[in-house]
């Protein structure tokens, strides 16, 4: 299945096709000079039809209107369809004409410049992807789109009315239409060769039969989660009085014949389709590149994850390179908790004593509760200090929450999920605790950095906020830049005090870092060098203090997104690459705050477009 038809839907879901090469633009007609007045006003045409043309892209998933906050299309889920998928390109492809037609690249301003570059970039990748239209997995255990539908009802659906709940209705139905969709398109790829690895099926169908679990499906005791929410939303109604006991049991009841009648279906055939194919997947997992077509697909993927035209080859040896460095400064803190022993004998301590306080909560409820706790209060002890890293600040709030049972797993990564631009939503960190024994304490401030302030809810937030520029680049979302941001930021926060003051958590700084770094390599290595999942387990603990349980489940994480594991670390690098620049530069003139406002400012860039932002911020400074 094409990246395309989850463009939006991969973005909410995995904090989610791609020309390598510079952004697209047209060739300068003359050498004529423009008025200011010709600028603006060419920019602001461009800026109303880009907007323009986002509403009419956004047309097209109703998911995605519900992530925004807009009130529209609520009784509807995305058009999962190949058809549909076609005729969204067609769409593209007819956009990016009328814009390179249309419009004077010389007479736009700096911002504008950058506005039709993404614009070109953004179609670029989807013309490349449409080279690959079987080459992705649809059923996978990571972007889980089965698991979506019932989030999306319980965590995002708002439902303030009588009519609230005749769309969250609706999409019970919707939602079952869109998982048949969604098995043809599996059952295309299959019969193309494309299928996930083994162990992808099991996922997949482990997590399916728990999603129609429960009453009203089985007589097990306990409510179904989407049956509980629905009940729980329609109580909250009649207690506002926004319905009434009639409207109520109708709700009710109509659900319920929803769930049984479609939805339970629906997920009955995913479950036996994915019986019947898990016969033909191989007994041994392989990389994309085993697959047909499977090296080109793979060389998009990093070139869309990257937005470089860094090779697979390249991308190894980086990774190889900062492994060495970072195993360097792990021993030296090694050193600095006392610990005698290699840095392998450091690790199978912090592995293996599973009931020393110091490493790890208890695997209880109240284990729980504390890990949620602590990770609120260290976000809540950092954003004290924003202000003298940061001119701009988000509005939005942030939340810390446990994943919902029928998608939570042991030792899973955790993830972000944005609120709405009006804040009426917050964002969310969410953390898999199934297993506490997956949580190490030593991992907890890293990971709330990384994926609150100053990480993925700041940036996010920033450029949902963002007045000025188009609305398309305010949801604009560039694997390397969210997730190389979000881990420079880890490192960012080691400036400000109150931060890793404990050994431990400084290790637990460098053990991300390191995880990272070794993303590349095996990233690189089970998809371009042949290499077997147990081979890759194997590196990934002999080069951090990863469980076997989590490192089984990062390696199957990237076996079946191919590509993306290498975004985090080439987009740090070159965060911190622009960053050194500014600061040789500018020497005194260099200001922090200026440097990441530039930074953020843009939302979400391609990393040849932020390279050319920083530079211009630097040219501009120096000439003050």
């Amino acid at each position: 299945m094409s990246k395309t038809t989850l463009t939006a839907l991969a973005t909410i879901l995995m904090l989610a096709a791609c020309e390598p090469n510079t952004p697209t633009k047209s060739e300068p007609k003359s050498e004529t000079t423009f008025t200011a007045e010709e600028v603006e006003l060419e920019s602001k045409r461009l800026n109303e039809w880009l907007d323009q043309k986002f509403e009419e892209e956004l047309a097209f998933s109703p998911i995605q209107k519900t992530f925004l906050g807009r009130d529209s299309g609520q009784d509807k889920i995305d058009d999962f369809s190949k058809e549909h998928e076609e005729s969204i390109l067609s769409w593209k492809r007819s956009k990016d004409s009328e814009m390179k037609a249309s419009f004077d690249y010389d007479k736009l301003s700096a911002e504008a410049k950058t506005s039709y570059d993404i614009a070109a970039y953004q179609f670029a990748q989807s013309d490349a992807a449409a080279n690959f239209p079987t080459n992705g997995y649809v059923f996978e255990q990571m972007n889980a789109v089965h698991g979506f539908f019932p989030q999306l009802l319980i965590a995002f659906h708002k439902v303030e009315d009588a009519d609230d709940m005749d769309n969250y209705l609706s999409r019970i139905g919707e939602s079952a239409r869109a998982i048949d969709q969604l098995i043809v398109r599996s059952k295309e790829n299959a019969a193309t060769g494309v299928r996930p690895p083994y162990f992808a099926f099991e996922q997949v169908i482990e997590e399916a039969e728990k999603i129609i679990s429960g009453a009203p499906f089985d007589e097990s005791g306990e409510d179904n989660a989407v049956w509980a929410d629905a009940n729980t939303k329609i109580d909250a109604l009649l207690e506002s009085e926004a319905i009434d006991e009639s409207k109520a049991e109708q709700l009710r009841a109509d659900i319920k014949t929803t769930l049984l009648e479609k939805w339970k279906p629906a997920y009955q055939s995913l479950i036996e389709w994915q019986v019947e194919d898990k016969v033909n997947a191989n007994e041994i997992a392989q990389g994309v590149s085993a697959l047909p077509s499977g090296g080109d697909f793979y060389n998009e993927r990093l070139a869309n994850q990257t937005t470089t035209t860094l090779t697979a080859d390249e991308i190894h040896e980086i990774g190889l390179k900062e492994v060495d460095r970072l195993r360097g400064e792990m021993e030296a803190i090694q050193t600095e908790f006392g610990f005698e022993g290699s840095l392998q004998d450091f690790f199978a301590f912090l592995r293996d004593e599973k009931s020393d306080e110091r490493l790890y909560y208890p695997n209880t409820d109240e284990g729980r509760q504390g890990y949620i706790d602590d990770a609120t209060a260290a976000i809540d002890k950092i954003k004290a200090q924003l202000p003298n890293y940061f001119g701009i600040l988000p509005k939005a709030d942030l939340e810390v929450r446990r994943v919902e049972p029928f998608r939570e797993q042991a030792g899973a990564a955790q993830h972000y999920f944005p609120g709405t631009p009006d804040g009426s939503r917050p964002g969310i960190y969410y953390a898999h605790l199934l297993d506490m024994e997956a949580m190490p304490k030593r991992e907890l401030e890293v990971i709330a950095y990384h994926e609150g302030l100053p990480g993925h809810h700041m940036q996010i937030s920033i450029a949902q906020e963002l007045e000025g520029i188009p609305i398309f680049r305010t949801q604009a979302g560039f694997t390397a830049y969210v997730e190389g941001w979000a881990l420079y930021t880890e490192w960012l926060a080691k400036e400000m005090p109150g931060t890793y003051e404990d050994s431990l958590s400084e290790f637990g700084r460098l053990g991300s870092e390191i995880w990272r770094a070794i993303r590349l390599v095996l990233d690189t290595g089970l998809h371009s060098k042949g290499w077997t999942e147990q081979q890759a387990i194997e590196y990934f603990q002999a080069n951090s203090a990863i469980t076997t349980d989590q490192a089984r489940s990062e390696v199957r994480r990237y076996m079946v997104l191919p590509g993306q594991a290498t975004s985090y670390k080439i987009g740090m690098i070159k965060f911190q690459e622009l960053r050194k620049k500014a600061e040789e530069e500018l020497g005194d003139k260099f200001d922090i705050r200026s440097f990441h406002d530039t930074v953020l400012s843009g939302g979400a860039l391609p990393l040849t477009i932020l390279e050319r932002r920083v530079n211009d911020w630097i040219t501009s400074v120096k000439a003050k």
